[in-house]
């Protein structure tokens, strides 16, 4: 897959922010509440953060896919602009009775990861640095010249400026690699970043240089890592009901090279969720891995994380259906819940998941 196919040319657009704890689901909250809120003069007070990390929630959530633009149909017809409103995805995900409301399930860290790079992506510079860039150990400069000359060669598209192209890789770095403690930065803005937690990049104990980590991953289940296999032939219109293991690893832009697995590691990965579904099969009949699915790969993925959470969602999730609007509104918008609630989810979170201030 082309990066132009993969992906939209947007850079730069999360005010330096990289994604913080609570804000995917900040995000969604803050859109079923109210699908004007991203836009509102009073959106720091409600959101309990400053004006440039108003827009940074609103970036992520649109970037991982839990909420979505749309017109607004309240708006006279010669002018629509744009309101937020939450994704079958997201609804599946946080809402009432979701899969995992608080990010207590370290496979939602994956789910989340896969969305944010699946077709179509927010993020051209992240999906060229996992998807398009081969070298395993590299250091930032390599990887933003590499960069640079890929998103040059792009036709049609506007070339980036250098500064907002090095604004989205220190973004990048700051989302999955270790941190260090350089000048101003505080103890929090070092530890506040779920997806560290997948530790897909990490440092080269020989050089010191920046690594991904190849092969197995622990952290993420089989029914996550299928479901965005599933996901992902949903998204790319993929026709026939098999696919070869090796298909998966050569492409860019699939699973494979967004969890950085080979066929081999791909293959241990998908085996326990192929034997537990009637719906999954794994075979050899030319010598060559194949996954093959019976009925639709969306409806699939959705029965996969239903199983693996404990809650069916009532909408499709997977595939693009997963990112159009969802229609939901909820119960939170009735209630009487303060509106200071949304600045508390971060800390709520975090109290439900202790482990994750280390």
């Amino acid at each position: 897959m082309q990066l132009s196919e993969a992906a939209q040319p947007v850079f730069a657009r999360h005010e330096t922010f990289h994604p913080r704890y609570g804000w995917f689901r900040k995000a969604y909250v803050a859109a079923s509440r109210d699908p004007y809120v991203f836009a509102s003069e009073d959106a720091p007070v409600r959101l309990g953060v400053g004006k440039n990390m108003v827009r940074s929630i609103r970036f992520w959530g649109l970037a991982a896919k839990v909420v979505t633009e749309t017109p607004d149909p309240e708006a006279a017809s010669n002018r629509k602009p744009n309101i937020v409103v939450p994704t079958r995805f997201g609804e599946a995900l946080f809402g009432d009775g979701g899969w995992d409301p608080w990010m207590e399930d370290p496979g939602t860290l994956w789910l989340l990861h896969w969305r944010m790079l699946a077709q179509p992506c927010r993020l051209p510079v992240w999906w060229l640095a996992l998807c398009d860039f081969n070298a395993v150990e590299f250091e930032l400069e390599d990887l933003n010249r590499t960069v640079m000359t890929q998103l040059r060669a792009v036709p049609d598209w506007k070339e980036p400026s250098e500064s907002a192209v090095q604004k989205d890789l220190s973004a990048f770095m700051r989302t999955y690699a270790p941190t260090t403690r350089v000048g101003r930065e505080t103890l929090d803005d070092a530890a506040d970043c779920p997806l560290r937690e997948l530790r897909l990049v990490g440092r080269s104990e020989a050089t010191g240089a920046h690594r991904y980590k190849l092969g197995p991953k622990p952290t993420l289940a089989s029914a996550v890592a299928a479901h965005a296999v599933l996901d992902w032939i949903a998204r790319i219109g993929l026709t026939g009901q098999t696919i070869t293991l090796e298909r998966i690893a050569a492409e860019r832009g699939s699973p494979a090279s967004v969890f950085k697995l080979s066929a081999t590691d791909l293959t241990a990965a998908l085996t326990p969720a192929v034997e537990a579904s009637d719906s999954l099969d794994l075979a050899t009949p030319t010598g060559v891995p194949q996954l093959s699915w019976k009925g639709n790969p969306s409806a699939v993925a959705a029965e996969l994380m239903s199983e693996h959470f404990g809650v069916a969602p009532a909408d499709p999730v997977a595939g693009l259906r997963g990112d159009e609007p969802s229609g939901y509104v909820s119960e939170t918008a009735d209630s009487n819940e303060p509106e200071d609630a949304l600045t508390r989810l971060d800390t709520l979170q975090q109290k439900r998941n202790p482990r994750r201030r280390r």
